[in-house]
């Protein structure tokens, strides 16, 4: 079994800073990618940034958020600077792991990220 576990999400101002991480356990090996993505009330889930060989983020975090990953630690981090009210959302932890030329996709629970104006 393979977990993903959120941490970091809360309560913060605009203009504030949080930083996620997302560690993962289980029967885990060849990492092909991890990424975070939200969702926020009434909208579809979105790509927030991605780690893989590169890295890619949505526009609207272009310059503001920093993905990062610790392979020894099976983690990845998302670090959001200068945040603004629309951040708000739901951010899930995503992992894409290959096995015989499959690739499965597995999710954390999510944690909250509210930006009061």
């Amino acid at each position: 079994q393979v977990q993903l576990v959120e941490s970091g999400g809360g309560l913060v101002q605009a203009g504030g800073s949080l930083r996620l991480s997302c560690v993962a356990s289980g029967s885990i090996s060849s990492i092909d990618a991890m990424g975070w993505y939200r969702q926020a009330p009434g909208k579809q889930r979105e790509l927030v940034a991605n780690i893989a060989s590169s890295t890619d983020y949505a526009d609207s975090v272009k310059g503001r958020f920093t993905i990062s990953r610790d392979n020894a630690k099976n983690t990845v981090y998302l670090q959001m600077n200068s945040l603004k009210p629309e951040d708000t959302a739901v951010y899930y932890c995503n992992m894409k792991l290959k096995r015989s030329l499959i690739t499965y996709v597995y999710w954390g629970q999510g944690t909250q990220v509210t930006v009061s104006s």
